[in-house]
């Protein structure tokens, strides 16, 4: 999408329900790892700075901590830096677009909130759920809590309620809708459902397949099948009546797509293909606009 509509026309905003404060650091991984790719600068693996070392990580284990969180040396000194912008006075938006404009990002990479608003499995932080524990335990609950431990959603940040404010088109990515979509919507409930654009998802399952993280587990979770129509069906929950299409790359029965279903590949193996799929999704918007014109 930064390479379709250009760096000035993007914002990208991002759940920070996954944060994690460990090693003296504050750890933000889906804003963080949104920054990275828009810099160009992530990893092969999916994950952390390109060529990035581990010498913390190794020290702390020579000493006899137990290092179950892998954090880069520079990964790590970025995290750092943000613990220290925001003891500084710093709002958790305001230290992000701080550390994007230093790696050279120019589109808005936003935290949906500057407050805490942790997701929280089977009683436990979500890191804690996914990698201390290796995802083996079955997703029994899925909560999402804030700084005094209740339900209500914190305010969004105002970045963030400004971007909603102010787009031409709303797009959900194809992400975990459970632990990574779930949590902005929640947030920013009230502004989506005012939101003057029109608001499109992407499907995340890949010709009937989810292709990487337990997204089938924690839609069972939430009682909905891994399918584009389960997905669509849990965003319409969230969003009642606001899902105007949706990109998948399967049929939906009439009573299953009450928005205008876009078929098409949703594969982003390469960049090419990751093209292709935002192109797909600025046409699909394009077909909403005329026909609410007609």
């Amino acid at each position: 999408m930064l390479e379709v509509v250009g760096a000035d026309r993007l914002a990208v905003i991002a759940n920070t329900g996954d944060d994690i404060e460990i090693y003296g650091a504050r750890v933000s991984p889906d804003p963080d790892l949104i920054a990275f790719w828009l810099a160009d600068r992530i990893d092969e693996r999916g994950w952390g700075i390109a060529g990035d070392t581990f010498a913390v990580m190794e020290g702390l284990r020579e000493l006899g901590v137990e290092v179950w969180f892998n954090l880069g040396d520079r990964d790590l000194a970025w995290c750092l830096e943000r613990a220290r912008l925001e003891a500084a006075g710093a709002s958790a938006s305001e230290a992000h677009a701080q550390l994007c404009a230093r790696i050279g990002v120019r589109a808005q990479v936003i935290p949906m909130s500057d407050h805490p608003y942790r997701t929280i499995v089977n009683g436990a932080c979500l890191q804690e759920h996914l990698i201390r524990a290796g995802a083996a335990a079955a997703v029994r609950s899925v909560r999402y809590l804030n700084a005094q431990g209740s339900e209500q959603p914190p305010p969004p940040s105002p970045a963030a309620a400004r971007a909603i404010a102010e787009a031409a088109l709303v797009v959900i990515g194809p992400s975990n809708p459970v632990i990574s979509i779930a949590p902005i919507l929640n947030v920013l409930k009230a502004q989506l459902l005012e939101a003057p654009a029109p608001i499109v998802a992407v499907s995340p399952i890949v010709a009937g397949a989810v292709l990487k993280g337990p997204t089938a587990a924690f839609m069972a979770a939430v009682g909905r099948p891994a399918t584009a129509a389960g997905v669509l069906d849990y965003y319409q929950s969230l969003l009642p009546g606001r899902i105007a299409g949706m990109l998948a790359d399967e049929e939906l029965a009439p009573d299953q797509s009450p928005c205008l279903l876009a078929l098409a590949s949703t594969l982003m193996s390469d960049a090419d293909s990751r093209t292709a799929v935002a192109r797909r999704v600025l046409a699909l918007a394009r077909t909403l606009q005329q026909g609410e014109a007609a």
